[in-house]
């Protein structure tokens, strides 16, 4: 079965309400390929979420970046996957590079978060990745490992999981993998699904890569075999993610 192209716009902590209003009319507005070519989805700040839901085309689908790692209580500025469940956010972005490094996220915790998360219904894109020193040092793929390998310890059912590689060297910095260096370590860890979790769950889970894409090199990245889509930053918040998102006619074309 062919992996559905998967584009996601992360729109980290960016908007106030107006552009957010002018973004999705112009994602509104968008000719984009259909539900059965590419999944849609973008991931405003948690205030905008009710705003996006309640506006955004229904072709299209919408993500928290973030949620906690078991049920809600005393637990002040947190936001539970019971909360995102209640007003129907279907996705969430977990173990994002900027918590791991700014909120010394573990591999442990974005695990155990991922799993949570599952359990309560939510899809997840979960995300891996190197800093530039691993790279240098050759352990691209050790940290990649270790990382997977924490959510493959709790997790079982993975139909509702989307990987996002981003090299964290390559996010909002302008670097971008090249195309030939996404497909290594997709590749790479795809392998690594089907020796530690199964075939079936390797030839089934999207890879997709996150890290300074945007309309100027969506298309090759795009047309990588084991890149089933990105996960994008700073161009989701202008009108070029609709040329990310029509990259996955690249697949079609394959």
């Amino acid at each position: 079965m062919a992996r559905k192209f998967f584009v996601g716009g992360n729109w980290k902590c960016n908007g106030t309400a107006e552009e957010v209003k002018k973004i999705v009319n112009t994602l509104n507005e968008a000719q984009v390929p259909s539900q059965d070519v590419v999944e849609v989805v973008v991931s405003p700040p948690y205030v905008f979420l009710p705003l996006v839901k309640s506006t955004l085309r229904s072709d299209f689908h919408v993500a928290a970046q973030n949620c906690w790692v078991k049920k809600g209580g005393a637990f002040t500025g947190e936001v539970s996957a019971e909360m995102l469940v209640n007003l129907n956010i279907p996705w969430v972005i977990l173990g994002h590079s900027e918590r791991r490094a700014l909120l010394n996220e573990s591999n442990e915790f974005v695990g155990d978060k991922v799993a949570y998360a599952l359990a309560q219904g939510l899809k997840v894109i979960a995300c891996v990745g190197e800093t530039l020193e691993q790279r240098e040092a050759g352990s691209t793929m050790d940290v990649v490992a270790a990382q997977t390998k924490a959510i493959a310890d709790r997790v079982s059912n993975w139909s509702n999981v989307v990987i996002a590689y981003e090299p964290v060297w390559a996010i909002g910095t302008g670097k971008v993998a090249s195309p030939a260096q996404a497909q290594e370590v997709h590749d790479e860890l795809r392998k690594w699904l089907a020796k530690n979790v199964s075939d079936d769950v390797a030839a089934t889970t999207r890879i997709i890569y996150g890290g300074s894409v945007n309309g100027g090199n969506c298309k090759e990245l795009g047309g990588q075999a084991d890149v089933d889509g990105f996960l994008v930053g700073g161009a989701s918040l202008k009108p070029e993610f609709i040329d990310i998102i029509k990259a996955a006619e690249v697949k079609k074309s394959a």
